[in-house]
């Protein structure tokens, strides 16, 4: 059976854990070489590489801040030398905090919208120069949150709505040059980070399990399969678009 993504190049962001992993992962059994994008968590990339590697696959760790440009424009220019072309971008790397509105500053503000937002925006400005004339998938990894709106992560939750307005607007943007700007947005998934910020045994994670139809949180394999859909000819017609997959929570 042919692979979905034969001879294409993708870049994944915050690709060293979590669902960023998944995806690299998933992208490069469908037959993508995949750079692997980590901000401090070497050990975690280069896992991620050799597991592709092992599985018969092309992958390779790079190191990127994707809040600097400076990083952004090298991430793609390591990615151009090593596969020489691009035909992907998942922009998946992000930052979440959480923060009543007496307690917003500025750094919590800049925090989030530089790597959430504008690294998102100088990311995908990067890959569309790139794209060649076949054009290009850009997904963005956006959030529940950017539409549910809970108390308490207001800065969290206009990134993500601000995700989804780029999408639309580049979509229409862009699709002249044949490239195609879609957005995933997931509900609570259960990740490194998840567990580090010590939400995946609280209250917060079992009242989201009891507001969601499907009854329980996602894992990064249940959002990964959506992904290769959009990076791939099967979503051809289809930009500008938001999925949600949150087990029904909405």
């Amino acid at each position: 059976m042919s692979k979905k993504l034969k001879d294409k190049v993708a870049v994944v962001t915050g690709a060293s854990k979590g669902i960023g992993a998944s995806i690299a992962k998933h992208l490069a059994s469908e037959g993508a070489a995949v750079a692997v994008n980590y901000a401090t968590s070497k050990e975690g990339a280069d896992r991620v590489v050799s597991e592709i590697v092992k599985n018969g696959g092309k992958a390779i760790a790079i190191q990127a801040d994707m809040s600097k440009q400076s990083d952004i424009k090298r991430l793609f220019s390591e990615t151009l030398k090593a596969f020489a072309k691009l035909d992907i971008l998942i922009n998946n790397a992000g930052v979440y905090d959480f923060a009543p509105l007496e307690e917003v500053t500025n750094e919590h503000f800049h925090k989030m919208f530089d790597l959430n937002v504008l690294g998102l925006l100088l990311a995908t400005q990067e890959a569309a120069k790139h794209f060649g004339n076949s054009g290009g998938s850009v997904v963005n990894i956006s959030s529940v949150a950017s539409t549910s709106a809970l108390p308490n992560i207001s800065v969290y939750s206009a990134t993500k709505a601000a995700v989804d307005a780029l999408t639309r607007s580049l979509a229409k943007e862009l699709g002249p040059r044949k490239i195609r700007i879609n957005s995933i947005n997931p509900g609570m998934v259960e990740t490194e980070g998840l567990h580090s910020k010590g939400i995946a045994e609280s209250d917060f994670r079992k009242h989201s399990e009891s507001q969601t139809p499907l009854g329980r949180i996602g894992q990064p394999d249940d959002i990964s399969p959506a992904v290769v859909f959009l990076a791939s000819e099967d979503s051809a017609w289809i930009t500008g678009e938001t999925l949600f997959i949150s087990g029904g929570l909405r």
